[in-house]
């Protein structure tokens, strides 16, 4: 059942976006050479694969793509509650001297991007980090803005977005209500 609200971005609007995405951030590093992509769990994880696979169909070279568990390093832990850890897996080689490109959903207040820069600070120094997300909603807390955004959605802070991706929800779509 999709989510209740307005869709905002429809699976093949996703796709668009993620193309957009994926050839800007070619862009930005002068190809691939270098690049890590770093999903945040849980649909960080799919869309940075998505991110590779298009970057690999373009450039003919694939992109190394892991997973950052920021859970333990949120600063909202007494407020939400907690969802149990996902997986960290960096792929080989590390993260040491590369560009990394942190993949999110939705961009809100910016803590779970600060989360993910304190845990990225625990496994390595990179030379850039990078931040690509699907959709922009607003409302910053934090001086944290996105290098790549698939959607700038202005809401309101009582509005909920919603993403749905295929292979976590096995629907695809972006609500807002």
């Amino acid at each position: 059942m999709p989510p209740e609200g307005r869709v905002v971005l429809d699976a093949r609007d996703i796709a668009r976006a993620l193309t957009r995405i994926s050839h800007e951030i070619l862009e930005r590093n002068k190809g691939s050479e270098g690049l890590v992509l770093l999903g945040i769990p849980t649909r960080g994880v799919g869309l940075a694969r998505r991110i590779a696979a298009r970057i690999a169909e373009t450039e003919g070279a694939d992109v190394p793509v892991g997973s950052l568990d920021i859970t333990l390093y949120r600063d909202d832990l007494r407020k939400h509650p907690a969802r149990g850890p996902q997986p960290t897996e960096l792929p080989p080689g590390g993260i040491d001297g590369r560009t990394v490109v942190l993949v999110d959903d939705v961009l809100y207040s910016g803590r779970t991007v600060r989360a993910a820069l304190d845990a990225m600070g625990d496994l390595g120094r990179p030379d850039a980090v990078r931040l690509a997300v699907l959709v922009d909603r607003g409302h910053r807390e934090l001086p944290i803005r996105a290098d790549h955004v698939g959607k700038n959605l202005p809401s309101a802070r009582s509005e909920r977005v919603m993403v749905r991706l295929e292979e976590t929800d096995g629907q695809e779509g972006v609500w807002i209500s």
